[in-house]
Formats: C-alpha cells, sequence, structure tokens
C-alpha cells in the first residue's frame, strides 16, 4: 500500500530548480527515519549547487586571480542557506550516528571537490571554466560515495534523452519512476517518490526527487533546440517547469 506524506523539504536550489516549501512524499514501503535522511542528503546537496550557481560569473571573471572562493568559503555559505532554507542547521537536529557520519562525508566530498578545482577558479586570463553547478553535484555525490562505501549513494540523474553525461543515465529503478509516475500528466509537481526494494537479496531505501527547470536554466537547456550552448553541449528546447532531471537518494540497509 502506498501512502502519502507531508514533509518540510525543498525542491529547490543550484541550477535545476522549484521553489516547492512542503513536498509530498509517495511513499510505497519505507521507513520515516530513512524518508527524513535522504531529504536532508538532497537539500544539502542542493545549498552546495545553489552556491555554486549564485558565484559563475566570479568564478568565470579571468580580470581575477584570487576569488577567495575556497572549501571552507562554499562550505559555510552551503550550510548557511541551508538552515535559511529549512529552518534549523542540517549537523543540530539530533542526528543519528549514521546519519551524522553521511553528513560529514557530504561535507567533506564538497570541500574537497571545491578544494581540488581553486587552482583552475583562480586562472586569469581564462574565462569560462567549466566548473558549473552540475559539475560541482556529480563531482560530490562520486567522491561522497567512495567514502561512504556500502552505506549510501547520491546521484543527479535524468530521463534519458536529457542526459549529457553516461555516469549520469538512470538505472532501471530511476527510469521506470521518471516514465510511470514523472513524466505522467497527473503526477504532482514536485512530488519525491519513496520505495524500499530487494537487489540481490539485499534491501535498499530508494528515493527520487523530481526537478524542473527554472528561467536561469534556460540559457542552457532552452531554445533553440540543438544550438550549441557555452559548455559545448547542443541545447534541449527546454521550457521553464519541465521536468529537468532528478536526485537519486539510495541508503543500504
Amino acid at each position: 500500500m502506498k501512502r502519502s506524506v507531508m514533509r518540510c523539504g525543498l525542491i529547490c536550489g543550484g541550477f535545476l530548480a522549484m521553489a516547492v516549501l512542503f513536498a509530498p512524499v509517495d511513499v510505497a514501503v519505507a521507513d520515516d527515519d530513512d524518508v527524513v535522511t535522504g531529504e536532508r542528503l538532497a537539500a544539502v546537496l542542493r545549498a552546495g549547487r545553489s552556491v555554486i550557481s549564485s558565484h559563475q560569473d566570479l568564478i568565470n571573471d579571468e580580470t581575477i586571480g584570487e576569488k577567495n572562493l575556497t572549501g571552507d568559503s562554499v562550505v559555510a555559505e552551503a550550510l548557511a542557506l541551508y538552515t535559511e532554507r529549512e529552518g534549523n542547521p542540517p549537523e543540530g537536529d539530533g542526528l543519528t550516528e549514521r546519519d551524522k557520519l553521511l553528513f560529514d562525508a557530504q561535507i567533506a566530498a564538497m570541500r574537497e571537490i571545491v578544494s581540488e578545482y581553486e587552482e583552475l577558479i583562480d586562472t586569469e586570463g581564462v574565462g569560462f571554466k567549466g566548473f558549473i553547478p552540475a559539475i560541482f553535484a556529480r563531482l560530490v555525490n562520486e567522491r561522497f560515495s567512495e567514502k561512504v562505501g556500502d552505506l549510501a549513494k547520491t546521484k543527479v540523474t535524468a530521463p534519458d534523452e536529457l542526459v549529457r553525461n553516461r555516469k549520469a543515465r538512470p538505472d532501471e529503478w530511476e527510469r521506470q519512476v521518471i516514465e510511470e509516475k514523472f513524466l505522467t500528466k497527473d503526477w504532482p509537481k514536485g512530488e519525491a517518490y519513496v520505495e524500499e526494494i530487494d537487489r540481490d537479496g539485499r534491501k535498499e531505501f530508494r528515493m527520487l526527487i523530481p526537478e524542473y527547470y527554472s528561467a536561469s536554466c534556460l540559457t542552457c537547456h532552452g531554445g533553440p533546440k540543438g544550438e550549441v550552448d557555452v559548455t559545448g553541449y547542443p541545447k534541449e528546447g527546454g521550457a521553464e517547469g519541465d521536468l529537468a532531471g532528478a536526485i537519486s537518494i539510495t541508503l543500504y540497509k
């Protein structure tokens, strides 16, 4: 049996965005604590992505060398933004041992990725650096997965025809949720889908949170369709409010 649960989760942030203060979750046999953990991981990722998005002009300013955009500064801004959006800091709401481990790993991943790109960010005479929110999110997710091993996985994916990086292609479960739920005309906009599944004899908590094109996304993902954008990819011809992708959270049991 499925049930809908109202959660205070932000379906907004950074690159692909639609602001929904209270995002309902369609639940198919899942633990409420896992839902909260999944929402927190997604919201922290969004906050970090939003910070990188807000600094694109600075990152790509070829006239400035040292920009003081460091791993520590991005993490500090991301935590402040999360707190502003959610009403409390992510590390201050009684985290379980597992949640503390996942939170620390996610923050460490953000700090490390920005620090590793700091030299490029500070390069004078180079305009577009390619350190866009989508790249940041993918690298953070990969580093996070390396740190937590078989405890959890975070990923940003999309419908097959919108995926620009092969690593972001949806797996079979993600593809099914996108096609049979998110892309149907009667799916409530912004509603996440959660399910506990069995795979190879092990239970997995799966959470998929839809994201939609905002006006700022259309610079790269709007029209005219096929025109090459600043990143070197052909534009998808999307419109504001169209499904653009989804944040996928997996917690291994």
